[in-house]
């Protein structure tokens, strides 16, 4: 069975490996992203040029769009020249970015409308698991369509689950974001605790890393914050994006999320401090700053 023409608009930090890993596994790819620099990469790789979202959907059985926010999402698809402009009857969009369900929902419909097909499908993993493919992918949509873009969604996560409908993807994401922010702030708070008490935090580390407190988190930023290197796989901005959109959706359907609106005001105090750009591991700093102490390495 041949494999699906596929469109990739979005060629960020996350995007860009994306679509790497698309070609190299034999897939006929379009490109397209408002910076040339990236596009030029692809392209390089492999991929074809689209001028722009129409174009890239045109020449696409399968759009894939790895965008920022809501906003960003609801201008590829839907505005002139945007992807439900050049998609036919039967096109499958896959939106891969992280947004507020409400738009996910939004988008499928006026998708709909036009014969085609959407799931929302975010991804959690950072840069690091886009580069190798091992992606976790939360799936909102239909059924039948999820089983014919699965293979394609295996290329890029070392799982893609299907959670519910359209919309349920991001509403898991959002779920997966609050748990990962309070995981980096707990983390956070732990070590520098034990650096300002004189205690060496890698062997804190160590020592508390295959007990109950182990995680991927922490396996993931304690090397990063000990090394004091907090360049973005996932931004403090881009965080708080996903964090507002946790909050807004806990204030429509009316629960409390006390813990995720605290770590909010920590990173906004970090954006404010100059640090949006920062990995979200940078969270470290906050406490850093207040208790004026650096968690690093002692040797």
């Amino acid at each position: 069975m041949a494999k699906k023409k596929i469109g990739f608009i979005g060629l960020g930090i996350m995007g860009k490996p994306m679509a790497m890993n698309l070609l190299k596994a034999g897939y006929s790819l379009t490109v397209y992203d408002i910076r040339p620099e990236p596009v030029k990469e692809v392209v390089a790789a492999g991929a074809a040029e689209g001028r722009c979202s129409e174009d890239v959907a045109e020449k696409s059985e399968v759009v894939i769009t790895m965008l920022p926010n809501s906003p960003d999402v609801k201008d590829a698809v839907l505005s002139k020249h945007g992807v439900l402009d050049g998609a036919k009857t039967g096109t499958i969009l896959i939106d891969m970015s992280s947004i507020a369900p409400l738009v996910a929902k939004e988008v499928a419909a006026k998708a709909a409308e036009k014969g085609v097909e959407m799931l929302d499908a975010p991804v959690s993993g950072g840069e690091p698991k886009a580069i190798d493919g091992t992606l976790s992918i939360m799936v909102g949509g239909k059924k039948e369509i999820f089983h014919q873009v699965e293979d394609i969604l295996k290329v890029m996560g070392a799982s893609a689950v299907l959670v519910g409908d359209i919309g349920s993807g991001n509403m898991t994401k959002l779920a997966n974001q609050i748990i990962v922010a309070l995981n980096i702030a707990a983390m956070s708070e732990a070590m520098v605790l034990a650096t300002k008490a004189g205690v060496d935090p890698e062997k804190v580390y160590k020592a508390i890393r295959g007990g109950l407190a182990g995680s991927t988190v922490l396996d993931a930023k304690v090397p990063l914050a000990l090394d004091g290197n907090f360049k973005p796989g996932f931004r403090i901005e881009l965080h708080i994006k996903d964090l507002q959109n946790a909050l807004d959706t806990a204030g429509e359907v009316g629960v409390p999320v006390p813990l995720a609106s605290g770590v909010m005001e920590i990173m906004q105090a970090l954006k404010a401090d100059g640090k949006a750009s920062d990995d979200h591991g940078g969270i470290i700093q906050y406490y850093e700053k207040l208790a004026e102490v650096q968690v690093r390495h002692q040797s």
